[in-house]
């Protein structure tokens, strides 16, 4: 009995100590190997076998790229005025031995030099370059942590500016400056439309008084010509005729009454041809008997 439960002991350590020297890395992941407590070798993803009691695997190190944030760091700029700005930084470890042995705390590490060299570069910067250059202030950060991190086994690939904060007071000036601002292009915008609106209304006004001109002057031209063509008419008419000074003492007394009415007429002058005119029709009426005929209309004239 009691060699059989030596035998089992025996087996559960064996069974422990192949359990013990049979490592799996995950994809992604990095194992340093110490030998009796010196670097021995770096263990790649897949099945490792170590030695049991005598190799010891460190902690797994991540090799995919990392994005750490930090808290706002107080940063005082080259006008005197006190900042918060928040970073982000992302990183990679490439090489695991470096990361391992090279630096105790590689990401204090990392924030650490991130807050001095945020200072060092907005200390030559004031507030205004600070708040419109922040991809340079990114790229002077990103050229100095690559530099000094690249002797720990890690490789900077970005860093971003997530905020940049200045004091209270501050905000409050800046927004009633850019209020003011857009109150000034407001104004210089409204008072270009009046005048451009000015300007088209005059121009309008110009144009219509002058075409209106330019009617009255056609429609004036077409009347005057339209008289002399009506008088024309009536002359050839008249010429064509031929009538003699009968008709036209008849035509002349039928015409007084028309040139006496009207409320305004009130003195009525008989022109001396009246008495002619009378004699004439008298003469006719114990002539002929009865005003004369009217002479027949003149043929038309061929097209």
């Amino acid at each position: 009995m009691a060699g059989l439960i030596v035998l089992i002991v025996i087996a559960a350590v064996v069974l422990l100590t192949i359990a013990q020297g049979v490592r799996i890395v995950p994809q992604a992941r990095a194992g340093i190997v110490e030998r009796l407590g010196r670097y021995h070798r770096t263990l790649d993803p897949g099945l490792a076998i170590v030695v049991p009691y005598v190799d010891r695997v460190k902690p797994l190190l991540d090799m995919r790229e990392t994005v750490v944030s930090f808290p706002p760091q107080p940063v005082i700029t080259e006008d005197n005025l006190t900042i918060q700005i928040d970073t982000v930084i992302y990183f990679q470890v490439t090489d695991p031995k470096a990361a391992t042995y090279e630096i105790a705390d590689y990401l204090s590490a990392i924030e650490q030099l991130t807050t001095t060299t945020l200072r060092n570069v907005i200390g030559g910067m004031n507030l205004e370059e600070t708040l419109t250059s922040r991809d340079k202030v990114s790229t002077a950060l990103r050229v100095v942590l690559d530099e000094a991190t690249g002797k720990w086994g890690i490789r900077v690939n970005r860093v971003e500016l997530k905020a940049v904060d200045p004091p209270p007071s501050i905000q409050e000036a800046m927004e009633k400056q850019m209020r003011a601002e857009r109150d000034r292009r407001a104004a210089i915008l409204t008072a270009e439309g009046v005048k451009q609106s000015q300007i088209l209304t005059a121009e309008g006004e110009k144009q219509s008084s002058i075409l209106r001109a330019e009617g009255q002057r056609e429609a004036q031209i077409l009347s005057a010509e339209g008289q002399s063509k009506a008088i024309e008419t009536v002359f050839d008419a008249i010429h064509r005729g031929d009538p003699d000074p009968k008709l036209l003492a008849y035509q002349y007394l039928q015409m007084l009454p028309q040139i006496a009415q009207g409320d305004s007429n009130k003195i009525w002058i008989i022109p001396s041809e009246f008495t002619q005119a009378l004699g004439k029709a008298g003469s006719m009426l114990q002539e002929g008997g009865g005003p004369p005929k009217e002479p027949p209309p003149p043929p038309a004239r061929p097209q």
